[in-house]
Parts: structure tokens; sequence; C-alpha cells
């Protein structure tokens, strides 16, 4: 059977004004820790020849973020969307990938970003492997064939770990591992232009709308807010031994030394 692989992405948001994140086309961008995940998937298919599905569940604006894929290579897009959805936690947001992977059928590899750039919880790609019952490596750096299967290397704090595993298996990908390629603008807008992605609901994936979204959630989010942080750059001239002087100086008037 010819390789395929499932890449979940999602559609986030840039600003969340008043604590509220509200998502429409101006205010929403392919996840940026997904495109590492994606471009992971096309090396692989560019060696083992196949099919790459991308998956999303969200509002209807996250069709952009699947158009994008789609430029990138991808070769199917499936958008869960549903209104009670809304409000899903990442517990409920990895039952439904779930449910979706399985409709979805047979495939070899799973691919996640390591985190999103709005929630940053890291949590729905460990969380959809389990519900599954499948192996699970995070912060994969690198992916090779092997007789019987896949070695994985990893990054784990200061270490760099090599795994085994048998497909299927889910894998989060280092940011810094795969390097995404670039789209060209007329590319993106062909893909939007010629939008070829399904819509799947509840009713496809066999959920009730009482187990999903708020209802059936156990966290919510109450409140979003962007971190300001005040920073002043010091530019320290000289040469190298009077910079030295100027910074310990500079960390004695802060009281840092």
């Amino acid at each position: 059977m010819a390789f395929h692989s499932i890449v979940c992405i999602k559609s986030v948001i840039r600003s969340a004004p008043n604590g509220i994140g509200r998502r429409t086309p101006e205010n929403s961008e392919l996840n940026p820790f997904d495109r590492p995940a994606l471009e992971a998937a096309l090396r692989l298919k560019a060696v083992e020849g196949g099919t790459i599905t991308v998956l999303s569940m969200g509002a209807d604006v996250s069709a952009e973020a699947l158009a994008e894929a789609q430029a990138m290579g991808a070769d199917r897009a499936i958008l869960i969307s549903d209104p009670a959805l809304a409000g899903s936690d990442t517990l409920i947001t990895a039952q439904v990938l779930a449910a979706a992977i399985s409709r979805i059928g047979v495939y070899d590899l799973l691919f996640f970003g390591t985190r999103s750039s709005d929630s940053d919880t890291g949590q729905v790609g460990p969380q959809t492997a389990a519900v599954l019952d499948i192996a699970f490596v995070g912060g994969v750096k690198q992916i090779e064939r092997e007789d019987q299967g896949w070695a994985v290397r990893r990054v784990m704090d200061d270490w760099e770990e090599l795994w085994q595993v048998t497909a299927p298996a889910a894998l989060t990908i280092h940011p810094n591992a795969f390097k995404p390629r670039s789209i060209a603008l007329p590319g993106i807008a062909t893909a939007l232009d010629n939008l070829d992605i399904e819509y799947w609901h509840l009713n496809h994936l066999g959920l009730s709308a009482d187990r999903v979204g708020l209802c059936g959630s156990p966290t919510r989010v109450v409140h979003l807010q962007k971190i300001k942080r005040d920073r002043t750059c010091y530019m320290l001239k000289g040469e190298p031994r009077e910079q030295v002087d100027a910074l310990f100086a500079q960390l004695d008037r802060l009281g840092a030394i």
C-alpha cells in the first residue's frame, strides 16, 4: 500500500484584543509550529512517494490554513467544522481528531507541530496518540526508514535520543529541524481560488454535541492576554576589552552583580 501521512494543522489567532480571541481572516494564520511538521511530511513523500492528508479542526476561516498547506504540496485537505465544537479544550480536540483520523483510514505516520502559537500547550499531539493508542515520539529532528519501521531521532533538553517505531506512529516535529519551504504568493492565490477542501461535521464522526465543545471539555480558557516586555538595548562600543568593561559596569549599575 502506498505511503500515507497525515499532518494535523491549526489556524491560530494573531491577537486577542480585550482578552478575547476572534477568528477572522485578518486575525488568523497557519500555526508556525505546524509548518516544520508539514515540511517533514513533504520531504518523506519526496523519498517514499504516496500522499499527504492535512487535517484541521476549527471555524470556516481555517480553510485558509489548509489552502496554504495544499499550496506547499499536500494532496488532500479535511476541515472538521461544526458550531458545537466551539470552546473545545485540548482533550476534546484530540478526541475529535482521533475520530477523524480513524475515519480517514490507513496511514503510516501522523505529524503534529510541537505546540501552537496561541494556546501553546503542546498537548494535542500526545493526547491524540493516546486516544488512538499508537506510539508517540516528541521533538523529532530526523526520520529514516528501516526494514522493520522507522528510526526517529529526537532532541530532549541537552540529549539526542534515537527511537525505533513501527507504523502507525505519531510524531511532533522540532521547530528547528525542518525549514519550511517558501510559497510564492501566486501559489497561495491559486490554492485559495481553487479550494478543494472536504468539510466534515459531527455526524461524519459519530460524535454528539454534548460530548464536545464547552459541554464536554473539562477545562476552558477564560482570558487571553499578550505579555508586554519592556526591553532596552545597549550597544557596547570599542575594542573587546572595552566592551567587557562596559558590560560589567552596566550590570553593576543595574544591581545584577
